[in-house]
């Protein structure tokens, strides 16, 4: 079989025209998609005064509209996904069964709840459908709207979720959206496109969609047209250190960046676990669908795990022993939530062989045959090599006290999974001063919410512009009052 042809999506048409090949090497290539510079014409929209009818498509609008949209996103009916799901197979580094898993959640993210959540939780529904007075201490009022804006989302492929969520957002705020599709996943935001063309094809949601694909960082044909002022307004960037150091020489007046860029995560684990063989059971179950669920592909995903058993002797026989249990519980984990890798990094595997030759400092727990490890560090640190840690493969660290973990946190941990709750509540207010971003339950690290704020951040509030609208009258308001206390009263001459 050849490689397939993808097509571009530009506001509201399917465009197959002038394909280019992608990817591979030699001869062969990954795919083929139409050429990016033939497209550049149409990508962006260059007339700003085009977004009106954005401004008169309500909340409750957008709801119903992706209300009908979300059934037909189910894999049983939809043939652009189910083709965007054969291919991805060969190009994300998801296996097959956890790739399917996540294409069967798409449908749940359109619901009517689902969506009004993300609305409330983000923006605001009140700021995204008209003005919403502002009262002043000092006198006048304030209008402020919330209003769409043209964005490029470049956006990471390790989860087709990703492309389902931007979609999404990008409705809410009623913006303008040119999605730049990755290598590893070119097709699923041209499959929910295309869906919505057929859905409802002269709706200003899907007139106000662009998927493309071209080269990051090595297009300079494309984005040094494309990331102008006078056709974008923002740059929303997921995915690695180099694209999102890339994408910044485009930054200027008139270009703001979103970045929502690479993480890792964590876990700290109390003394409660430990208590007896059923806590420290339990324990290791949750813990490992922090680890293992989407074969450890994600920035909540947990690499480090500190467990608070003492670095006596007690306390380093009761780290091993609970690492034994969380081996044993990822390997138990469903097909369709983990599996092993399906390239296990030949460098990880490696620096595991050497660990195994010094047992006094470390134990390397399971990991022959690359279906995941555990590593017990017998000392407070994680390993050297803990931020390259993936395949299933976690770092159990035993500490004295739950204190001690928080000198391995930084600006780069964003999810934190703690045992017991009541930790969790002592540590929340302590966490965040070493740069982390996101406490959770242990167990529910990859249970994403997008009505909530996400990378110490809120995106969707910053997709949008947020305008005001002041009215002073000078029987109210002195036009100097605030500049001089002195002001003679303002009168008619």
């Amino acid at each position: 079989m050849g490689a397939p042809t993808i097509p571009a999506f530009v506001r509201g048409e399917t465009v197959w025209d002038d394909p280019v090949a992608f990817g591979g090497t030699g001869e062969a290539c990954a795919f083929r998609a139409p050429d990016p510079v033939t497209l550049l014409d149409r990508l962006p929209l260059t007339d700003p005064l085009r977004m009106r009818d954005l401004a008169e498509v309500t909340t409750s609008d957008v709801v119903d509209y992706l209300a009908e949209l979300g059934p037909r996103l189910r894999l049983s009916v939809n043939g652009f996904l189910r083709e965007a799901l054969e291919h991805s197979t060969a190009w994300s580094d998801m296996t097959p069964p956890v790739l399917a898993a996540c294409y069967e959640q798409l449908p749940s993210l359109f619901t009517p709840e689902a969506v009004r959540a993300v609305a409330e939780g983000t923006v605001g529904s009140r700021f995204l459908d008209g003005w919403q007075e502002v009262a002043s201490p000092g006198g006048g009022t304030a209008a402020v709207r919330a209003v769409g804006a043209r964005a490029v989302h470049i956006i990471a492929g390790n989860n087709p979720i990703i492309a389902a969520i931007t979609i999404i957002r990008n409705a809410l705020v009623r913006g303008d959206a040119v999605i730049k599709t990755p290598a590893n996943d070119p097709l699923t935001a041209v499959a929910v496109a295309r869906t919505m063309a057929e859905t409802a094809p002269g709706h200003p949601l899907t007139r106000h969609l662009a998927v493309a694909y071209w080269k990051g960082g090595g297009a300079a044909a494309v984005e040094d047209r494309l990331y102008q002022p006078g056709n974008i307004d923002k740059i929303v960037a997921w995915g690695g250190l180099a694209s999102v150091r890339h994408v910044t020489r485009y930054i200027q007046p008139g270009v703001e960046l979103v970045t929502l860029d690479p993480k890792l995560s964590a876990t700290i684990v109390g003394a409660e676990a430990f208590a007896d063989e059923a806590s420290m059971a339990e324990t290791a179950r949750l813990a490992a669908v922090d680890v293992g669920a989407l074969n450890q592909l994600g920035c909540f995903n947990a690499r480090v795990v500190h467990v608070v058993t003492g670095l006596d002797a007690a306390g380093l026989e009761r780290a091993e022993h609970w690492g034994e249990l969380l081996h044993r519980e990822i390997l138990r984990l469903p097909a369709a939530v983990s599996t092993p890798a399906r390239w296990f990094d030949p460098e990880l595997r490696a620096s595991l062989r050497a660990l195994r030759t010094s047992p006094d400092w470390y134990r390397v727990i399971g990991g022959h045959d690359d279906e995941g490890a555990v590593v017990v560090s017998r000392v407070a640190e994680p390993v050297d090599f803990h931020t390259a840690l993936s395949g299933r493969v976690a770092n159990v660290v035993p500490v004295a006290s739950p204190r001690d973990a928080l000198k391995a946190m930084n600006a780069y941990t964003q999810t934190v999974g703690v045992y017991p709750e009541s930790l969790k509540r002592r540590l929340r207010d302590l966490l965040p001063l070493y740069g982390v971003q996101r406490l959770v339950s242990l167990g529910y690290a990859t249970r994403f919410r997008p009505d909530v704020p996400q990378d110490a951040m809120e995106p969707v509030r910053r997709m949008v512009k947020w305008i005001v609208d002041e009215s002073c009258s000078p029987g109210d308001v002195h036009p100097l009052g605030h500049l001089d206390r002195r002001a003679e009263p303002w009168g008619r001459s």
